[in-house]
């Protein structure tokens, strides 16, 4: 049977009516913000449908999973969802030839083949002005008892997901964030102390580690999600203060979509056969 309108997939439906899913790990992509900061790509189209290299940001980061055999998406939507639902409501379409009868549509004919077959995707509304601690806690049905992961819809990275879930399991905690040093915007000057300039450093990576995202959370995160209307990062001080926090340092690529410099450097990257996140086509999946 078909979900209703909130989620646009043919979703496997129990007996009782309840989401049975595909009995894989989770990844929940948090795609319902307003990307206010990049209103010259967002006006239209919510932040993860911006494109690099002609795919959406969102496809890269869901790729990028894929590659480790995570391909059990639940997406949160929010701020102009309509456009995500329509894109892979439309992706069979969008992805292949096909031969289509005009008079009788069910008779439409897909020729050959596209790499993300096999995924599956729920697509959620949460919520137009939820924060995201809470739309995290109201997709908690499509989870299940097993542990999720989490990350924003708008950075790409190449990490190793294999190593960061081995990682998680041998804290024992119920959540695990991912840690970068991000590169200053700006460059360095270097003096002597004594007002004489001795040399620049052209935007050094700062000391100080930075939350990714790419969480790995144990179904007891949404003991402390419950009845948060807040930021996800406003939980994180509490699960810290109570030992079940742990951080997974990343010493390779990430870089967030966060402006308008950010969305011409991602896609100079790409453009420049330089797109380090590129991990699927890398080596073969583990």
């Amino acid at each position: 049977m078909v979900h209703p309108p909130e989620v646009a997939h043919l979703l496997i439906e129990s007996k009782s009516g309840g989401y049975r899913g595909s009995g894989q790990m989770k990844a929940i992509i948090l795609c319902g913000g307003k990307g206010t900061r990049l209103r010259e790509e967002t006006e239209y189209r919510p932040k993860p449908m911006v494109e690099i290299g002609g795919r959406p940001i969102l496809w890269h980061i869901m790729k990028g999973y894929a590659h480790y055999g995570l391909n059990d998406f639940v997406l949160c939507l929010g701020y102009r969802g309509e456009v995500i639902k329509d894109y892979f409501l439309n992706y069979q379409a969008m992805s292949k030839d096909f031969t289509i009868n005009l008079g009788f549509r069910k008779g439409m004919l897909f020729h050959g083949n596209h790499d993300e077959e096999d995924w599956n995707v729920t697509l959620a509304d949460t919520g137009l002005e939820t924060l995201t601690a809470e739309r995290i806690y109201r997709v908690r049905r499509y989870i299940g008892n097993e542990p999720f992961m989490v990350t924003y819809g708008d950075g790409v990275a190449d990490i190793d997901v294999e190593s960061l879930l081995n990682f998680h399991r041998s804290q024992g905690r119920l959540a695990t964030l991912t840690a970068v040093r991000e590169a200053s915007r700006f460059g360095v000057i270097q003096t002597n102390g004594n007002g004489r300039v001795i040399g620049f450093k052209e935007k050094p990576q700062v000391q100080e580690r930075i939350n990714a995202g790419f969480f790995v959370f144990e179904p007891g995160v949404f003991d402390y999600l419950e009845n948060q209307d807040c930021m996800l990062e406003h939980v994180l001080p509490v699960l810290a203060e109570a030992g079940e926090l742990s951080i997974y340092s990343h010493n390779g690529f990430w870089h967030c979509m966060d402006t308008y410099r950010d969305f011409l450097r991602l896609n100079e990257l790409w453009d420049g056969g330089q797109a380090q996140w590129k991990t699927w086509d890398a080596c073969a999946p583990v």
